[in-house]
């Protein structure tokens, strides 16, 4: 059972004279630290957890505090699990494994699809592009599926239940999902010991699994740390028909959005791996608003139709090549040659956020 609620706390404000309430943020301290305790007993995934052990509790202890006070974050956990949770907890009953397993993407990513990592982690379950591909997903200058919800939670089903397989233990998968699989086997083997608890390993993968059960504790019992919530005030899930789009060459989701009836923001939004404003040619499955799939391809065809006329009659462009001298931007060089940086970026592959270099060659259409 999913967890989705908003906060609501009293505070008392003033309105024409009168005193009245209206919901707000936590108050300054969500608990009593004194009268803090963690009760078990306790499990992970169907394992227990030892608290007797002062390590593993001073452990999970920290993992609660940190989470409990950083009190916008959970909030925002709530909320967006109400979006997201529902889809993950169905595949992982589908695949006969445990519902724990969600709270990782929680801890993971906070539910966001854009996140990334200085490790170059990116999306809801935190791939790096290595694991990505060996697992499935498209990832490259045009799309990136571990932002995408629905693949990346296959994907990371497919490589939780590898590492199950390899290591017999739902605490050490989540810590080999953390550190990778060969460091973990190399602790075990070194450390003669296969047991979560009693292996000395990086400090952030010590800390990791009590992250996904403190994680779990909140949201499954929200009012012990301080935070009440109304179920219905969560995100809803987003509601989206899918159409294949058949794209003959350069397609821009402006015009996709356009044959959808909607804007360029919602196909993004909808679509969260595709990195650039154009689709290269190709066959591909688009998320659009609900409802929006009818006569959607009535529409694209006109479009497309139009827009090829329009290259038609429009004067060739001669391809020429840029070198990009000491000082320059993408944005300076458009300016220079008064043409839009987005045609720059698409030409050539780039993105905006990654800066060019001296000596680089840039591909350049001019009429």
């Amino acid at each position: 059972m999913y967890f989705v609620f908003i906060i609501v706390l009293t505070a008392a404000v003033t309105v024409a004279g009168k005193k009245t309430s209206h919901a707000a943020e936590p108050s300054a301290s969500p608990f009593t630290v004194s009268g803090f305790k963690i009760k078990g007993p306790l499990y992970f995934c169907g394992e227990k957890v030892p608290l007797e052990d002062p390590d593993v509790y001073e452990r999970l202890e920290k993992q609660l505090l940190v989470f409990a006070w950083r009190q916008s974050q959970v909030i925002l956990w709530m909320k967006r699990s109400g979006r997201y949770l529902p889809y993950i907890e169905k595949r992982l009953k589908e695949n006969n494994m445990p519902d724990d397993l969600k709270y990782m993407a929680v801890v993971e990513s906070a539910l966001l699809p854009h996140i990334g990592s200085s490790k170059s982690a990116v999306g809801f379950w935190q791939f790096i592009k290595p694991t990505g591909l060996r697992y499935g997903l498209q990832i490259d200058s045009e799309i990136d599926e571990r932002r995408n919800i629905f693949k990346s939670t296959e994907a990371a089903i497919k490589y939780l239940k590898k590492l199950y397989e390899e290591f017999g233990s739902w605490s050490l998968a989540a810590a080999a999902y953390n550190m990778g699989e060969s460091g973990l086997a190399s602790n075990i083997e070194f450390q003669k010991t296969s047991d979560f608890y009693h292996l000395y390993l990086p400090l952030e993968t010590q800390d990791y699994v009590p992250g996904i059960i403190a994680a779990k504790m909140i949201l499954t019992d929200p009012a012990t740390y301080g935070f009440h919530f109304e179920k219905n005030e969560a995100y809803s899930p987003d509601e989206f028909d899918y159409v294949k789009v058949e794209c003959a060459g350069e397609t821009s989701l402006q015009l996709i959005a356009e044959a959808a009836g909607t804007y360029y923001k919602n196909i993004k939004e909808l679509n969260p791996e595709f990195r650039q404003r154009y689709l290269s040619g190709g066959t591909y499955s688009v998320a659009v608003p609900k409802g929006a799939a009818k006569d959607f391809y009535d529409r694209y065809n006109t479009l497309t139709a139009q827009e090829q006329s329009q290259k038609d009659t429009k004067p060739k462009e001669q391809k020429q090549i840029y070198v990009v001298k000491r000082g320059e931007s993408i944005t300076g060089i458009a300016e220079k040659l008064k043409i839009p940086v987005s045609d720059i970026l698409r030409w050539n592959g780039l993105d905006y956020n990654k800066p060019i270099h001296v000596g680089q060659r840039l591909v350049i259409y001019m009429d």
